[in-house]
C-alpha cells in the first residue's frame, strides 16, 4: 500500500511539473518596430517535450464598454491587439489544428452564437492568431470576418484560436492546470487579469 501511495505521489508531482513558466528577457526575433514599444514582459511556457511557446502581452490593453452578454468576460474591442506569441517548433490549438513555427499576433474576438460553436467554452472570449508578417498595423481593429480570414493559418476552414478565461488562480504570472488537459498562462496586463489557455483540448 505504501509503495502504491508513493508511486501515486511521484506521478502527481511529475505531472504537475509538465508545464513551467520562465521569463524571456529579449523581444522576439522578427518583431516589427511598430510593435516593439507596446509589449510588456515576455514569458516562455515549457511543456513535457520542451519549449512550447513564448508570449508577450501588451503593457496595457485599451478597454471599451463591456457588452451586456454575460458570456463575454473581457472589455476589449473587436480585433484589438492583445500581444504576440511565438511557437519555436510549431504549435496547435485546442481543436487540434496545427500551424507552423513562427511569430503571430493575438487579437481579441468573440465566437459567434450559432450551433457550430455550442459548448466550446463557458465564455465567448478568444485570441485569434495571425502571422505577424500579415499584420503590420498594431493599432488596427479588424472586423470579425476579416480577422477570421487572416487567422486561417492551418489550411482548414477554421481560424486559429486560443481561448481566454478569467484566471483560475490568483498568483501572477503563472502557468496552471485547469480541468483535465488545459494549461493556462495567467498574467496581469495593466489592471486586467487574463488567463490564456496555451495548451489543451476542447472538451478534454
Amino acid at each position: 500500500m505504501k509503495k502504491t501511495l508513493l508511486f501515486l505521489a511521484c506521478s502527481i508531482a511529475v505531472f504537475a511539473q509538465d508545464y513551467k513558466l520562465d521569463p524571456v528577457t529579449a523581444p522576439p526575433d522578427g518583431l516589427p518596430p511598430a510593435y516593439a514599444s507596446l509589449l510588456g514582459s515576455g514569458y516562455r511556457v515549457t511543456g513535457p517535450k520542451g519549449p512550447w511557446c513564448e508570449v508577450w502581452f501588451l503593457k496595457s490593453i485599451p478597454t471599451v464598454s463591456k457588452k451586456a452578454d454575460p458570456a463575454i468576460v473581457f472589455p476589449f474591442a473587436q480585433g484589438a491587439l492583445l500581444g504576440v506569441i511565438r511557437f519555436p517548433n510549431g504549435g496547435s490549438d485546442r481543436r487540434g489544428q496545427t500551424f507552423k513555427a513562427g511569430l503571430y499576433t493575438m487579437r481579441y474576438s468573440n465566437y459567434p452564437v450559432d450551433g457550430a460553436h455550442q459548448g466550446v467554452a463557458p465564455q465567448r472570449d478568444f485570441a485569434l492568431l495571425t502571422p505577424i508578417a500579415n499584420d503590420s498595423d498594431p493599432a488596427a481593429l479588424p472586423p470579425f470576418e476579416k480577422l477570421v480570414t487572416a487567422s486561417k493559418t492551418s489550411g482548414t476552414a477554421h481560424p486559429c484560436v486560443f481561448s481566454l478565461e478569467p484566471p483560475p488562480g490568483t498568483a501572477f504570472p503563472a502557468v496552471v492546470k485547469d480541468g483535465d488537459t488545459d494549461q493556462v498562462l495567467e498574467l496581469k496586463v495593466g489592471d486586467q487579469s487574463i488567463g490564456l489557455i496555451v495548451a489543451g483540448t476542447v472538451g478534454g
